[in-house]
């Protein structure tokens, strides 16, 4: 994966201005936006998927230019073809796990065709969900909620996937056992992972280049390896 990011976004408030500047270019398939609460990490996640349109600046993702600011350039996030997890994973409470899995796939008629509904299937089979198809996500549990919110981000095969704070809704020893079925799936799947985290775990975990974060301003890019032996020796 290649992603270029350099935007800016200011937010005025009573109470509070909020000016971000989000600066980092890498060619690494798994990338963390690392930094404490309110640095502007997912303000960034949100600008890639096409949920937030900053106010200048360019994203590009594998040489497909997402926003551009001086061309007046912004793909609808449909067309982005980016998979997004929220950390509150958004699933639709009226819908069935299998119907908010399908979601995406659906069209406006709201009937699958032969192709997406075999997907569907083999999605809930990959998460281990298929059992829960015809629940719905008020009847199962947090870990199963972010399998369902994780199976509807990958049915529609996206070019990357988008996670915001995925393990911060769970216990402990689930976050762990949740860490290696998402690294497993996402290696099968060959998809790409760009993550928001404030948990030196998931950097460990999940490796690959780290852009840290604080007030709003990207503070460097390095390797996860080299952060790792960094808070071994501050330990």
């Amino acid at each position: 994966m290649r992603i270029t990011v350099d935007i800016t976004k200011s937010y005025h408030a009573a109470t509070r201005d909020f000016h971000l500047h989000s600066s980092f270019a890498t060619t690494d398939n798994r990338v963390v936006l690392f930094g404490p609460s309110g640095s502007g990490k997912t303000l960034t996640l949100r600008a890639i998927a096409g949920l937030m349109r900053p106010d200048a600046g360019s994203i590009a993702l594998d040489g497909r230019v997402l926003f551009d600011a001086s061309k007046s350039h912004f793909l609808p996030p449909r067309e982005r073809a980016i998979g997004y997890v929220f950390q509150d994973y958004a699933l639709f409470p009226h819908l069935t796990v299998r119907q908010n899995v399908a979601f995406g796939l659906a069209p406006l008629s709201g009937r699958l065709t032969r192709e997406n509904a075999g997907r569907v299937e083999e999605i809930l089979d990959l998460f281990g969900i298929a059992a829960l198809a015809e629940v719905r996500p008020a009847r199962i549990s947090g870990g199963q909620r972010q399998r369902v919110a994780l199976a509807r981000a990958l049915a529609c095969q996206p070019r990357a996937l988008l996670l915001d704070e995925p393990f911060s809704a769970l216990d402990i020893p689930l976050r762990q056992r949740v860490r290696v079925e998402l690294a497993g799936i996402l290696s099968r799947l060959d998809i790409p992972l760009i993550m928001v985290t404030h948990d030196p775990a998931d950097v460990a975990f999940f490796g690959g280049d780290v852009v840290s974060y604080a007030e709003g301003r990207v503070l460097e890019v390095q390797p996860a390896e080299v952060m790792r032996r960094a808070m071994v020796r501050v330990a």
